[in-house]
């Protein structure tokens, strides 16, 4: 499986679509395995990562809700599939917000039963890009049911996959 719909294929594009320079400092949240933070340091960026159950040595134990960096600390967060299953999208978004210097970006892939705008836009973020990926998402999701995953995202009606990049607006 690739941990998240489009894999590191998509994990790429989405980097090359938010135009970060090598050496900037982004946080993954929901790390899980650790192959994203991998790859964002063999792309020449600072990356940490962290989850609630890290799988290597590499991503810290951590709470994407409430996770103790100091305020304006990155770049850029990352989170792909991990805010939605959180079930407190509206503080992982707020705690995203806090961590991000300004004029930081988000770049976020989830499922998404609702706009994703409006809980963005009341923690402070404009969306630069937005981008329906639901194809990726159903072929990862058949992908772990072929294989017998226990699948944690329960229904709650019509859903799509979405990517997006936000920016951090600074209030003056």
């Amino acid at each position: 499986m690739n941990n998240h719909p489009g894999g590191q294929e998509f994990t790429r594009e989405l980097l090359t679509k938010a135009a970060l320079p090598a050496g900037s400092h982004i946080l993954d949240l929901g790390a899980g395995d650790g192959s994203t933070v991998s790859l964002l340091r063999a792309l020449g960026y600072l990356a940490d990562g962290i989850d609630l159950a890290p799988r290597v040595s590499l991503v810290q134990k951590g709470n994407l809700l409430a996770t103790g960096y100091p305020d304006e600390s990155f770049d850029a967060v990352l989170s792909e599939c991990s805010f939605y299953v959180s079930a407190h999208v509206p503080q992982a978004l707020a705690e995203a917000a806090r961590i991000l210097k300004p004029d930081g970006l988000l770049l976020w892939s989830d499922v998404f039963f609702d706009d994703p705008l409006p809980p963005l836009q009341e923690v402070g973020f404009s969306v630069l890009s937005l981008e329906d990926i639901t194809p990726l998402w159903r072929e990862y999701y058949l992908e772990a049911i072929w294989n017998g995953a226990d699948i944690s995202c329960v229904p709650k009606g019509k859903c799509r996959y979405l990517a997006l990049i936000a920016i951090k607006c600074v209030s003056t």
